[in-house]
């Protein structure tokens, strides 16, 4: 049975990072084949793996609604894109949604999408979603069955409350969703008893915060890829120890 884990939060919270300590996390464990799933339009959860991207899905789209070659069929056509935007690494499998919906009817083509994707799915063990701050992107094109869902925040007020919005809209959405824990990202020492007093007037389910990390931000500084992080950073132990709350036995 294959697991599914979303990421979510408000731009700026390190989501995106969080996603890619979970993939080297569960690489490290053996827990493959892993597939990552870009949902956001702002994707760059490529940069955080150190991959290079050619096609998305919202390209694929877009070409279907121009129309497809004389003598290839939509579903062949879709297919075909679909396994080219299929970037392959070891151990895990990446591939971009791309760009959102334009003008148009694209019922067709989503719903080609939407099957081959399905069909995609059954290949791995586990999938990591990374997303925009809405919850409608869960669904959009991957899948409507999240059995872990994450929500990260940094250490602001502001943060927070997104992060407890997304919980709430997942509710209004009536998405199936089997956990949902929350993260604190870059946090310093001293504010770790203050932020767990502000996220108890919230619902959410704090399950550990990652700390600052000069290493990360150096990494990020030079456009190295963050799952080439050591195992002696200070936010990969964090991370490490909370995805084995979730994750081991």
């Amino acid at each position: 049975m294959t697991c599914s884990i979303a990421f979510a939060g408000k731009g700026g919270t390190g989501k995106t990072t969080m996603a890619g300590f979970l993939i080297k996390y569960l690489l490290e464990k053996n827990k493959t084949p892993v597939l990552a799933v870009d949902a956001d339009s702002n994707a760059n959860l490529n940069d955080v793996l150190g991959l290079e991207v050619q096609e998305t899905l919202g390209d694929a789209r877009e070409e279907m609604k121009k129309g497809v070659s004389n003598g290839m069929t939509k579903d062949v056509f879709m297919e075909m894109k679909l396994q080219e935007a299929i970037v392959e690494a070891s151990g895990f499998d990446l591939i971009v949604m791309g760009r959102p919906e334009g003008a148009g009817c694209y019922c067709a083509a989503n719903s080609l999408l939407t099957l081959y994707l399905n069909r995609l799915l059954g290949n791995y063990e586990y999938i990591v979603i990374d997303n925009e701050a809405g919850m409608e992107h869960i669904s959009r094109l991957t899948t409507s069955d999240i059995d872990v869902l994450i929500t990260v925040s940094d250490p602001t007020i502001r943060g927070i409350r997104a992060a407890d919005r997304i919980i709430e809209l997942t509710e209004e959405l009536n998405l199936n969703i089997g956990s949902k824990y929350f993260i604190i990202n870059q946090a310093r020492e001293d504010q770790e008893k203050a932020i767990e007093q502000v996220v108890k007037e919230y619902h959410l389910n704090l399950i550990g915060m990652v700390p600052e990390d000069l290493e990360l931000q150096k990494f990020d500084l030079d456009g190295r890829p963050t799952i080439e992080l050591g195992d002696d950073s200070k936010a990969i132990k964090a991370a490490y120890y909370i995805f084995d709350k979730i994750f081991s036995p």
